[in-house]
């Protein structure tokens, strides 16, 4: 009686771990805010020329992205943000890189974009002020906003860290709808990655 007992206890633990571990992936964490237009910011990238988010009002799609030199998911994801870019740059949509980490300089956010052909724009984000006013949380992290500044999109890249196992390429259906003149579909997911180091 004892042992089935046990048995029945193991089951339903084991039961409750695999629900939490679904859920933590896929659904949407209860603090994050929902932002739902993006005031205009300037930030300097690492050349130190500015850049404010409304010099970008013309673009038909504008994806903010928060990104990292020294989080190895955001790296999995770097060859994928260099594909992406090229994929849609000639398209009307904007890429801005946003860096909020403290300890990663603009010396080092250079080179990690020379290195890894990071194209676009990254800014830094000297005191992780726009993550605040996002609410950004981890790298790599999105924001797609239209020519009003309104998010459209919010979340991953995609489903996988491992891009032979991604299954949804969450980033681009978004981009692919907008571009066609569609709703998106699906316009939250939750973003994974390494924590944003913040200035205490």
């Amino acid at each position: 009686m004892y042992k089935k007992l046990f048995a029945a206890i193991i089951l339903l633990v084991s039961i409750l771990i695999v629900l939490g571990l679904t859920l933590s992936k896929n659904s949407i964490p209860p603090e994050q805010k929902e932002i739902r237009k993006v005031a205009n910011f300037t930030l300097k990238d690492y050349d130190g020329k500015s850049s404010s988010l409304y010099d970008h009002k013309d673009s038909k799609a504008i994806v903010v992205v928060f990104i990292a030199t020294q989080c190895p998911i955001s790296n999995d994801y770097n060859g994928r943000m260099a594909e992406i870019y090229k994929k849609y740059k000639d398209k009307g949509v904007t890429f801005l890189g946003i860096n909020s980490n403290k300890q990663e300089d603009v010396d080092e956010i250079k080179e990690h974009a020379e290195e890894h052909k990071l194209e676009f724009t990254i800014l830094k984000d000297v005191n992780n002020k726009i993550a605040d006013k996002l609410d950004a949380s981890v790298t790599p992290e999105i924001y797609v906003l239209n020519s009003n500044f309104e998010v459209l999109y919010y979340g991953r890249i995609d489903d996988s860290r491992n891009e032979s196992k991604v299954k949804s390429k969450d980033l681009e259906n978004a981009l692919n709808e907008i571009l066609s003149g569609k709703k998106v579909s699906n316009t939250r997911t939750k973003a994974f990655g390494c924590t944003i180091k913040r200035v205490s």
